[in-house]
């Protein structure tokens, strides 16, 4: 298969931290190839059940989609025998271990600024909370990280507390995240396809080409858990479907 690629747009409105003509280009044809699906659900049901496992609250089922919404919106101090909490948008996982793989399923925004699809490693200790890579979709683009070599990988988390390593900790975290600036209508179902292959992660968006980012921590080779999050006030989730997969041929 020949391997095109789509530039980045460069006529939607950049962020400050990244900039259209700085971003990686998105291969035009897909980088992975799905084997045996290893998980699926339509949410056409009147409980989450047991495949699933809330991790921040809150998430339900409503009118056969899987319904987010944020309820830990500030901070709270520690008080009466109870640990703080800290502000989280509301996430929640089932155990599907993959190392490559494609995931599809539908999305809506209804109020939520961001919904997001992310792989974790419990087991792994270099980074916060065994975070290695996440896809996170706004009503202004997509975003791909590079967690566990990035922002969430210890050393760098702790460099954050001091304002004298501020840009040695930017250095470091220069191709570690890729935002990709474009318009995603709320109110609307969406179809995403979220592939991870190797070191790369390639989305596409109503079956377009989206975003595109390569980076080392993405090659974690033990991605034990797939979690979903929602930020802000509400996002769905449908049709949800994981495949383990192998790259494309060339």
């Amino acid at each position: 298969m020949k391997l095109n690629f789509l530039v980045a747009p460069l006529f939607f409105i950049t962020t400050a931290a990244t900039f259209a003509a700085e971003l990686p280009q998105i291969p035009a044809d897909p980088i992975a190839t799905k084997k045996e699906m290893l998980f699926s659900d339509d949410f056409e049901r009147a409980e989450l059940g047991k495949a699933w496992g809330p991790v921040v609250p809150t998430f339900t089922l409503e009118d056969g989609a899987l319904k987010g919404t944020q309820t830990r919106t500030v901070n709270a101090p520690a008080q009466d025998g109870k640990p703080a909490l800290v502000a989280h948008q509301a996430v929640i996982g089932t155990d599907v271990p993959t190392k490559d793989s494609v995931i599809e399923l539908r999305f809506k925004f209804a109020g939520s600024t961001g919904l997001s699809v992310e792989f974790d490693d419990r087991k792994y200790t270099g980074s916060h909370y065994g975070h290695i890579c996440m896809m996170r979709v706004t009503p202004t683009g997509v975003i791909l990280t590079d967690q566990r070599d990035g922002g969430m990988k210890n050393e760098i988390m702790e460099m954050s507390k001091d304002p004298a390593k501020k840009d040695e900790r930017n250095q470091l975290l220069k191709g570690r995240s890729a935002t990709f600036p474009m318009p995603v209508e709320g109110d609307k179902w969406h179809n995403v396809v979220f592939e991870t292959v190797g070191d790369e992660m390639r989305v596409t968006l109503d079956g377009k080409p989206a975003a595109f980012l390569k980076s080392s921590g993405i090659e974690h080779p033990t991605k034990s858990k797939v979690e979903f999050g929602c930020m802000g006030h509400d996002g769905y989730f449908d049709d949800i479907k994981i495949w383990n997969a192998e790259p494309a041929a060339p």
